[in-house]
């Protein structure tokens, strides 16, 4: 649950839902916002030529009354009777002559204030367009048109008619509108995001199902989604293929290199035990050949040591690495181990244990191993002179140990990768010690074959702390 609420909080800024996302909710918006303004404005213009109408037939209707009226009394008693007739509460009339004077007038004008008035007659000096006008709060459609009436012009006809209560009506309906097109948006940029994350469930199943792929499974590996897209099962179907010969790839790899490490163990072995033998009888040998055999020698010997690891490691890959696990009193062994490296080494190396006995289960040789190769590593990356301290502990079940250098330390950019195959921190003070970069790697193949684990802390210029932790 907290797993999904955190997915749903932090959403990747690149990543491909909220890109499609924000692409098909932006279209959508676009297109649902567009017909809103649409509809607005096509029900802005019916509600416009609706009154349009009704005031142009009042136009076109008042010459004829205006021509009638005439006949039985003065043409401006008759125009002023005819527009009085024609006007109302939400018709207003006005006859300006051509010098802009309002000849007449509709009684309907006298019922609005006097800044209402003034601000229509401002507005009939300006070019009438077919829109709606607002005035001191109200609304009004207003038209214009040429009176003539038998032929002579009698002035320019303004007709407005009062849509304060449509409007208001319009005005409404259309915030009505934009909140219902908000709303929509906001409902199907939801749905949108819910569909896309459905959508791409399948490609998420699949990234966590390669993501625990270990080596030792990419043999075994069968990718597959249920209820996935077409294109999706394609991927998996090509993933998985990928692994196979990923898998193939890697088991020639280690059939090859444990079939050279197997091969060339036995010769170096015969010819470390022949360069031995003759060193044996320096009696007849010059100090230079002595000095030449005592190298080759000594590298033999370490070839012999690299060509070991690489057969342990194949092994380990390939599940051949057997682990005779029995229980040792640890204080025991750490110390015949300490003695045994002392042998080679002018080193002071001492141990620290409160506790005693710690007893730990392991393959006895296989830990001599390791420890070997940890005071190995110890040495050779701390000045001479410098002393290794290990220390034992037991915390519940579990047995500690440390192996503690003042050497160069390992920078914090490294230490996570100093237990892999090869992988040396300083390229050259590696050559000049001898080291191969599989120490540590056989240290961790190791220890974590026998059910525990290895780990690394390091300061540069103070040292580094190797800890193991084993089952007691």
């Amino acid at each position: 649950m907290n797993q999904t609420k955190k997915t749903w909080i932090y959403l990747d800024p690149f990543s491909l839902q909220l890109r499609i996302t924000v692409g098909i909710a932006t279209f959508s918006a676009l297109i649902l916002g567009s017909l809103a303004a649409w509809t607005r404005w096509n029900m802005q213009q019916f509600l416009i030529d609706s009154h349009k109408q009704n005031i142009e037939q009042i136009a076109q209707r008042l010459p004829h009354d205006v021509q009638i009226y005439s006949e039985m009394m003065q043409p401006e008693t008759g125009l002023q009777k005819a527009i009085n007739n024609l006007g109302n509460t939400k018709i207003l009339l006005w006859v300006k002559s051509d010098d802009n004077k309002t000849l007449v007038k509709s009684i309907s004008l006298n019922l609005l204030s006097d800044f209402t008035v003034t601000q229509l007659m401002s507005l009939s000096n300006m070019q009438i367009k077919g829109q709606i006008y607002k005035v001191n709060q109200s609304y009004f459609v207003l038209s214009s048109s040429s009176l003539q009436v038998q032929g002579k012009l009698l002035g320019k006809l303004f007709v407005a008619q009062d849509i304060t209560r449509e409007q208001t009506m319009f005005v409404a309906m259309v915030q009505s509108l934009n909140i219902a097109s908000i709303s929509a948006i906001i409902v199907m940029i939801a749905m949108i995001t819910f569909y896309i994350r459905r959508s791409l469930q399948p490609l998420r199943q699949l990234n966590q199902m390669t993501s625990v792929i270990s080596v030792k499974d990419l043999g075994q590996a069968q990718l597959y989604v249920d209820n996935a897209p077409s294109e999706v099962k394609e991927l998996a179907q090509t993933l998985t293929m990928l692994l196979s010969r990923l898998w193939q790839s890697w088991e020639q790899e280690r059939e090859f290199v444990s079939n050279v490490s197997h091969e060339l163990r036995t010769p170096l072995t015969i010819v470390h035990g022949y360069l031995q033998s003759v060193l044996r009888r320096q009696n007849n040998l010059t100090e230079t050949q002595q000095e030449a055999l005592e190298t080759a020698a000594s590298e033999t010997e370490r070839t012999i040591r690299l060509l070991q690891d690489l057969l342990d490691l194949a092994r380990a890959d390939s599940g051949y690495l057997h682990f005779q696990m029995k229980s040792y009193v640890l204080n025991d062994l750490v110390e015949e181990v300490v003695m045994m490296a002392q042998k080679y080494s002018d080193r002071l190396i001492t141990i620290e244990s409160t506790i005693y006995p710690i007893e730990v289960k392991a393959d006895y040789s296989r830990l001599k191993q390791v420890l070997l190769n940890l005071i190995d590593n110890a040495i050779k990356y701390s000045e001479a002179g410098m002393p290794v301290n290990i220390k034992l502990n037991q915390a519940h079940d579990k047995a500690i140990i440390q192996v503690f250098d003042q050497g160069y330390g390992i920078p914090l950019q490294h230490q996570t990768r100093i237990f892999e195959r090869f992988y040396r921190v300083d390229e050259s003070r590696s050559q000049a010690t001898g080291g191969s970069g599989l120490g540590l790697s056989i240290v961790k193949t190791l220890v974590e074959g026998m059910g525990g684990n290895v780990s690394v802390q390091s300061k540069l210029g103070e040292g580094s702390i190797f800890t193991i932790t084993l089952l007691v």
